[in-house]
Order: structure tokens, then C-alpha cells, then sequence
């Protein structure tokens, strides 16, 4: 079975819960949709949240988020094929995998493309105050292109991404006292090219910290879903 759920943000325990309580099995699939956490503090904290997984059965595919960094940018991260793509994982922690974003991964026969990243509204915050922030948090121009090329060659079910297409904001979910105008949003915008442009059948989001569905538009965060397509 595949399940997907959105931003955890370094407290898995409802995960946790979620696995032994519906008793998850080795076969079964969990996508988390970005900001897990995993890869924020850089230090022991991350591992305890990485060893945490490795008691559940699952294996967990993750999207990359704006809350974390890229494990291609970590010496301990290695490379491997996984369901038809390119994922990137630790040796201690095998059945935390991490998504290639433009990747095809084919999961009970069907195709899902992950397209991580997104803008942090709240970078100048966290800059002010040391925390964690990275400049590669949105994809580049060439993971863009990568995507495309992926989408133009290949047939997609499921698109698997951080943030959304601009038009499925949740402006309800904007933060109070955020200039609006300040915000970056060229991800979600290239999203809607995407989005008008690619047949698909459902398309599951993180980020927005909403659950919610608008038409094929799954948001998600503290839900966990299984296939509705």
C-alpha cells in the first residue's frame, strides 16, 4: 500500500503511531511531502529522528522541502536505484529514502514524478536567529529543465511535490504580518505550467501546513492518505 502525508518538521511521533497502529508492513510505502527534518540541525538530532524510522517496517520516500538540506550537498548520502529512479539514502538508515527531484518512481504500478522545494517566507527570520536556511531550496534552473524533460518523455500519474501551482494557493493558510509582495513565488508559477500542461490523476502537496482537496489537489499535513485517484 502507499500512503502520503505532509510536513512533519522533526516530530514523527503521529507517524510513528500511525505505522504500528494500522500495522504498516515491509512492502508498504510512505511518501512524506517535504520539511521532514531529517537533514535540518545537521547533528544528533537529525539522527534521532533517522533512527526513529528505522524501527518501522515502511520504507519512506521523501520530497525535498524548504525546511532542510539537499542530501545530494551531505558526504554521508549515497546513491541508488529505487522503483525506476535515483534516490538518495544512508547506509544506518535504509529505508529512509530520499527523492531526486525530476525522478520517476513506479510504486504498485504507478508512476509518481517528484518535484521538490519551495520559498521560505520565513528566511530572514531564521537568518537573524542562525537557524538553518539554504539557498538551494527551490529548484534550479536545471532541475526545472530536468523535469520537463522528464514530463515530455514519460507518462505520469501522480505528481509529488513540496509546494503547489500558484493558482491552488490556500491564501487562507498566508501568514499574518508577510508582505505578500516580498514573496518568491516563481516555483509555484512554473508549477502552473506543469500543472495546465501534464495528465495526471492526482497530485498530493506539503507545505501549506492545510489538509484539504481541491479538484485533484491533495494537501496535506497532518492526514495521512492512501491512493485516491
Amino acid at each position: 500500500m502507499i500512503y502520503y502525508t505532509g510536513d512533519i518538521h522533526g516530530s514523527n511521533d503521529e507517524l510513528v503511531r500511525f505505522c504500528i497502529n494500522n500495522e504498516l508492513i515491509d512492502d508498504d510505502v510512505v511518501i512524506l511531502l517535504g520539511d521532514v527534518g531529517a537533514n535540518y540541525y545537521g547533528g544528533k538530532r537529525d539522527q534521532r529522528l533517522k533512527e526513529s524510522f528505522t524501527i518501522l517496517k515502511p520504507t519512506f520516500l521523501c520530497i525535498h522541502g524548504n525546511h532542510e538540506m539537499r542530501p545530494a550537498t551531505l558526504d554521508s548520502y549515497i546513491k541508488k536505484e529505487w522503483n525506476g529512479g535515483t534516490v538518495w539514502f544512508e547506509p544506518e538508515y535504509p529505508n529512509l529514502l530520499f527523492a531526486k527531484d525530476g525522478e520517476i518512481y513506479t510504486i504498485e504500478g504507478l508512476r509518481h514524478i517528484a518535484i521538490g522545494g519551495a520559498y521560505s517566507v520565513d528566511k530572514y527570520y531564521r537568518l537573524m536567529r542562525g537557524f538553518g536556511w539554504w539557498k538551494d531550496e527551490q529548484p534550479s534552473e536545471e532541475i526545472k529543465a530536468y523535469v520537463e524533460s522528464q514530463l515530455a518523455a514519460n507518462p505520469i500519474d501522480i505528481i509529488l511535490s513540496h509546494t503547489c501551482p500558484f493558482k491552488y494557493e490556500p491564501v487562507e493558510m498566508f501568514l499574518p504580518g508577510i508582505d505578500q509582495s516580498t514573496v518568491d513565488t516563481s516555483t509555484e508559477h512554473w508549477l502552473d505550467q506543469i500543472e495546465e500542461t501534464t495528465d495526471y490523476k492526482a497530485w498530493y502537496c506539503g507545505h501549506w501546513h492545510i489538509d484539504k482537496r481541491v479538484d485533484k489537489m491533495h494537501f496535506l499535513f497532518h492526514s495521512i492518505e492512501s491512493v485516491k485517484i
